[in-house]
Formats: structure tokens, C-alpha cells, sequence
């Protein structure tokens, strides 16, 4: 039963990440563009697409540890803070990020923007480690300027790592952003190459209405779910 949910919610943050493409395109293809040209003509072009990899890795890792610990900080706020129903609350919370996101990503409307300047006061701390690594001397040095990087505010892994707080399961929040994370990574690889296409259909009018649409479920069927458990 637990492999089943653990997977489940792989499949679903899998999902997210894929729907959100465009937002991932948006905020960190102008540091992927970087890495790719931070070599010589000269050089392969196989140090290029190894540098992209390591960043894109490094960035799933962040965000993996990131749902672990959050989810370990979750679980034990919650045994000091009303046990399962405090677990409900954060549900509910996760469920209404989630409808931001759903509407952010239709274009329907803007406050996931607010989130992410929320997140400004951590990144300016971590904003001046990344920038050591900037530019790339040595493609092994892409890893940490990508785990570095994945801290970067983003409404939409906000989103996502408030699902995965809400889980109150440290392994299972890491499998959510990990999930989150992959799905991330087919957009993110293409950039240099089909980015300027791949932007064109993300946002087309029928993709973004869509996704949105999608995530929308997502969010009250998550929001249903926890009002039922409430009463």
C-alpha cells in the first residue's frame, strides 16, 4: 500500500513538472543557454550536453532534498502541533497552491508570482554561492551550480513542495519533488536546440488551457480529499 502511494504520487508530481514546462523554461533557460556557451568552439559538443545533464541533476537534487526535508519538518511539527487533523490544514494549503499554479500556468491569473517573491529573502544568500561557479570552468562544476540554482523562487516548485510537506512522510516527500523534478527535465535538456519550438506550443492557447485545466483537477480532487478526512 505504501509502494502504491509513494508511486502514485511519483506518477502525479511526474505530471506537474511536465505541465509546467514553460514556467521552468521561463525562469532557467537563460542560465542553461549560459552553460552551453560557456565553452570554446573548439571544445565537443558532448562537454556541452554533459554540463546541461550534471546542472539538470543538480537541480533535482535540490529539490529532492528539499521534499525531504520539508516533509521531516512537517512530520514533526505536526506530532507538536495537533497531530493528523494540523496534517489536514496543510493539505487543504498545498491544494489551494495548487490551484494557483493551475491558474498561473493557463495565464488565467498572476498571484503565484507573490509566492515567489516571498522567496527572495533565502536567495540572496544563496544567489552569490551559485554565481562562484558562473562561468563554467569544468562541466563536473555544472552538479552544484545546478543544486545551487534549484533554490531559485519558483511559484511552481512552492507549489509542489507544499504538496510534498503535506505528505508528513520524509521519503515520500522526496519522491514527490524527485518525480516533480524529472518531469521538469525534458524541457530544460532541449534548451539550445528545440526550445524555440517547444516554447511555441507550451504556449499555445490550447496547451496552457489544458494543463491548467489539469492541475485544476488535481487541486480539488487533493482539496476534496482533505475536507472528507476534516469531517
Amino acid at each position: 500500500m505504501i509502494e502504491g502511494t509513494l508511486l502514485n504520487d511519483f506518477i502525479a508530481a511526474l505530471l506537474i513538472g511536465l505541465l509546467g514546462a514553460g514556467h521552468c523554461l521561463g525562469m532557467c533557460s537563460g542560465i542553461a543557454s549560459a552553460i552551453t556557451f560557456s565553452f570554446k568552439k573548439d571544445q565537443k559538443k558532448s562537454t556541452s550536453i554533459l554540463s546541461l545533464l550534471l546542472y539538470n541533476l543538480g537541480r533535482v537534487s535540490s529539490y529532492s532534498l528539499a521534499g525531504f526535508l520539508f516533509a521531516a519538518s512537517s512530520s514533526t511539527l505536526i506530532i507538536w502541533f495537533g497531530g493528523k487533523e494540523a496534517l489536514i490544514y496543510l493539505r487543504i494549503l498545498a491544494a489551494i497552491l495548487m490551484l494557483m499554479l493551475a491558474l498561473y500556468v493557463a495565464k488565467l491569473w498572476h498571484g503565484l508570482l507573490k509566492l515567489e517573491q516571498a522567496g527572495q529573502f533565502v536567495w540572496k544568500f544563496i544567489k552569490p554561492l551559485a554565481q562562484i561557479f558562473i562561468p563554467l570552468k569544468h562541466p563536473l562544476f555544472a552538479f552544484p551550480l545546478g543544486f545551487l540554482w534549484g533554490w531559485l523562487p519558483c511559484g511552481l516548485v512552492y507549489s509542489t513542495l507544499s504538496w510534498a510537506a503535506s505528505s508528513g512522510d520524509p521519503l515520500n516527500g522526496l519522491f514527490i519533488m524527485l518525480g516533480f523534478g524529472l518531469g521538469t527535465m525534458p524541457a530544460m535538456l532541449t534548451v539550445g536546440t528545440f526550445s524555440h519550438q517547444l516554447k511555441q506550443i507550451l504556449n499555445h492557447h490550447w496547451f496552457r488551457y489544458s494543463s491548467g485545466a489539469l492541475l485544476a483537477i488535481f487541486a480539488f480532487h487533493t482539496l476534496y480529499v482533505a475536507i472528507l478526512q476534516l469531517s
